[in-house]
């Protein structure tokens, strides 16, 4: 009996490491984000940069173009990663993440369709247009596989067709559109050089929001682990619980998709990442997927600089790169259990 209590404690000191690590890893992505680029920055200039101290070139430099885009990237890997989290939990499908479910397409493609119709589209207006699109998207999947618990392959397929169709319509519009071709395609493929304070702004109540229904809703969203006729038989509303879930997915992955673009495979492979290191217990799961989201999201921007340097290069590209093999390994692995 009292290997329990040491074998709890020894848990919750590894628990305890695990997030001391992730937040030492974040800071580090943080500093070497805000100091390695296309210019060279001295360690004094960026500490004097952060604490505001100067008002130099290079201080605004840090201040007004690495600073909101590290921040930005943080954000938006957070918001990829629980969207991810929570799609894989709907649906109960390993490979899920809004991006293989034709979420981010559909948050795409309204987008893209409010950037050609109007001249002056603001970034809140295309954050409204990208809900629009994410609900049209996951309208789209449900519609065709249910959402009630099926088999996870129908709801892959649907997904993976729905993603494919919203693709073609948008890379469609964007041919049709070739005065607006080279800016669209940089950020369809996903990218957060351009991250400004103002937009860190707009997109900040919509992450207040949707993190703040995903902690209230969390007992709620326990029940998603749980087979859906136990979750009945016990008296709960399941099928609201996982609309609860959509929307939360519709709001964090939107936000971000009219913000950065469709940056792909984060919501993929950070919600398996912190299964294996902090187990399902939700209530750790969550909080440490989003802040590994975030780190990841981080490094992947700080190494995307490196890719055709001195020249820029989407995010996207590197979180493809990582997250193609990743999916064909889940895909290989899940095998069994999807057919």
């Amino acid at each position: 009996m009292s290997r329990f209590p040491v074998r709890k404690q020894k848990h919750k000191l590894f628990l305890l490491l695990l997030f001391s690590v992730t937040l030492l890893f974040i800071i580090i992505g943080f500093l070497i984000s805000l100091k390695w680029g296309q210019a060279a920055i001295s360690w004094r200039v960026l500490f004097e940069a952060i604490t505001f101290q100067g008002q130099t070139k290079e201080h605004l430099y840090i201040q007004t173009l690495r600073m909101p885009r590290t921040i930005m990237a943080f954000i938006i890997g957070c918001h990829m990663a629980l969207a991810g989290l929570l799609t894989q939990l709907i649906t109960r499908n390993p490979i899920a993440s809004p991006h293989v479910f034709g979420i981010n397409a559909g948050a795409s493609l309204s987008v893209v369709i409010g950037l050609i119709m109007f001249s002056h589209f603001t970034l809140t207006a295309s954050i409204y247009f990208a809900f629009l699109g994410a609900v049209l998207g996951a309208f789209l999947v449900f519609s065709l596989a249910g959402i009630q618990q099926k088999q996870p392959i129908q709801l892959a397929l649907a997904g993976i067709a729905v993603h494919f169709l919203l693709s073609s319509l948008t890379e469609g519009l964007i041919i049709m559109n070739e005065q607006s071709t080279d800016s669209m395609m940089f950020w369809l493929v996903g990218a957060v050089d351009q991250a400004s304070w103002l937009e860190i702004q707009t997109i900040l109540p919509w992450s207040a929001i949707g993190v703040t229904v995903l902690l209230l809703m969390l007992p709620s969203f326990r029940l998603l682990l749980l087979n859906d006729d136990v979750a009945v038989g016990l008296g709960q509303r399941i099928l609201f619980v996982k609309l609860c879930g959509m929307l939360v997915v519709i709001l964090l992955a939107g936000s971000a998709v009219a913000t950065c673009g469709p940056i792909g495979f984060i919501g993929l492979i950070v919600p398996h990442i912190a299964r294996s290191l902090a187990g399902n217990r939700l209530s750790l799961l969550v909080p440490f997927t989003g802040l590994l989201g975030g780190m990841l999201l981080v490094y992947a921007d700080f190494f995307s600089r490196f890719i055709a340097y001195p020249y820029e290069s989407p995010v996207g590209i590197l979180t493809a790169i990582i997250g193609g093999p990743f999916f064909i390994y889940l895909a290989r692995k899940k095998g069994a259990s999807l057919a």
